[in-house]
């Protein structure tokens, strides 16, 4: 077993319950853990018996540029699609953060953390 990592993938979005964020928007970030047996690839150095980051990066993206209003249910369809379109992952954790979010505070960050497992 081995795990691939995209860590702090920066993605300026439209997410929130707020009306003026849906206008203006706000950054995010974006890190993503999957589990998935490297074996095969550590041996034969093909990218086609791995997992491809960057179709990994691709569906982070893609599903980041659809407004949603909370951040799990971002967060849930960026695992829904891991799991429908890379079958040899096993497990996959995704956190999405949205930097200085509107909660009238001085917050850095809120950050929402999900992940699924192969059925």
């Amino acid at each position: 077993m081995g795990t691939i990592k995209l860590q702090n993938i920066r993605i300026y979005s439209y997410h929130g319950c707020l009306l003026e964020e849906s206008k203006i928007g706000s950054d995010y970030r974006v890190d993503l853990k999957v589990k998935t047996d490297l074996t095969k690839s550590a041996l034969s150095d093909d990218l086609n018996d791995t997992v491809d980051y960057v179709l990994l990066n691709k569906i982070v993206e893609e599903e980041m540029a659809i407004r949603s209003k909370l951040l799990e249910h971002v967060a849930k369809r960026i695992l829904e699609r891991i799991f429908a379109e890379i079958n040899v992952v096993n497990l996959a954790k995704v956190a999405v953060s949205k930097l200085n979010p509107p909660i009238g505070g001085d917050v850095k960050a809120v950050t929402i953390v999900m992940e699924k497992v192969k059925a």
